[in-house]
């Protein structure tokens, strides 16, 4: 994209009127871009262009868009394996993404991470994580580090309601909220862990209770609201900037996809799929644009052209490059260059 979230978007005050109308038109089309991303890159790997495990997001934009919104250059962002839009929503180029969906020497890790292993430093997306509940501690001692070095800096640490159950989680909030760290824990609560729903997993469902154990600000949050998703992270940062250590946010969204590519998604039933589209996050900025006459439908159908050829851009790129040179597996690994590997 030509700009990114951050570059456009003035937080001010609260309430749905207080967004601008570069503000809806940016969440639009950085929304429409990952959903059509992920579109297509679903396509590929049915046409196995694209290998291995791939976790789409198509249906939780607006956990990533409005964060972003509400959040400063600066802010360091980790989240689990359903990776693709976060570093899309951050301004990473999305050529280079689609491009380590297909293994390329170009993509944004090399071509040596795929779906789950995204990573731009530039941008600050620190990943991309295959371990279930990995990134959690791994995301509070990024807000040790921010907190160490004084900085005005903060991490928002995304995870599935799954990872909930790892101790690893429990470890990463009692340390949090002891060292009073700035940090915000977002549980993408989409419904289910893999197939498994919440319902069958614990006795406790409203997730973002949990943070009560270590005396954590907690909240849950609309997600199908990229509105309501700005405004949680905007109040969990300012108590975070303040000094005031971690919130714990539960963002209710879902996935329209299965778990993964391989996932035919067969525990839950077409209405119960088809009730959560209608709450779409893109197309209720869509009705917002439409409804303040801040965009006509002629240019509803630009921004989705311009998306579109975007999307086409990034593929054509994936495929044109090249795959790594096998010497690179040895790179990047040591922080030593001269690393005596043992090859024979």
């Amino acid at each position: 994209m030509a700009s990114t979230i951050k570059e456009k978007t003035k937080s001010k005050s609260s309430a749905k009127s207080r967004f601008s109308k570069e503000t809806y038109i940016t969440w639009f089309e950085s929304m429409l871009l990952m959903r059509r991303f992920e579109e297509k890159a679903g396509q590929l790997y049915g046409q196995q262009k694209i290998k291995g495990f791939c976790h789409l997001y198509i249906g939780q934009e607006a956990c990533v868009a409005g964060a972003v919104s509400a959040l400063k250059e600066g802010d360091k962002y980790i989240t689990a394996y359903r990776d693709h839009a976060h570093p899309i929503a951050l301004g990473s180029d999305p050529k280079k993404i689609m491009a380590e969906l297909f293994a390329k020497e170009t993509g944004i890790s090399k071509g040596k991470g795929g779906s789950m292993h995204m990573f731009d430093k530039e941008h600050h997306f620190y990943g991309g994580h295959g371990i279930v509940g990995g990134q959690v501690p791994l995301g509070a001692g990024i807000a040790f580090a921010e907190k160490y070095n004084k900085t005005d800096n903060l991490c928002i640490c995304y995870m599935g309601d799954g990872a909930v159950r790892q101790g690893a989680f429990h470890e990463a909030l009692n340390l949090a909220m002891t060292w009073k760290l700035p940090v915000i824990f977002v549980i993408e609560n989409n419904g289910y862990a893999m197939g498994t729903s919440v319902k069958r997993t614990s006795n406790v469902t409203d997730l973002y209770t949990l943070g009560e154990s270590y005396d954590m600000p907690a909240e849950p949050v609309d997600a199908m609201s990229v509105e309501a998703v700005h405004e949680s992270v905007e109040k969990a940062a300012a108590r975070a900037r303040k000094g005031d250590g971690p919130s714990l946010l539960e963002f209710r969204t879902y996935r329209y996809k299965g778990h993964s590519m391989s996932d035919p998604a067969k525990y839950r039933t077409k209405d119960e799929v088809e009730t959560y589209k209608q709450k779409d996050p893109i197309e209720q900025v869509k009705k917002t644009l439409l409804d303040k006459k801040y965009v006509t439908e002629a240019d509803i159908e630009e921004i989705e052209k311009k998306v579109k050829d975007e999307v086409a851009e990034c593929v054509k790129f994936a495929e044109e490059s090249d795959y790594p040179n096998p010497e690179e597996a040895f790179r990047d690994v040591y922080a030593q260059d001269d690393y005596p590997y043992i090859k024979d």
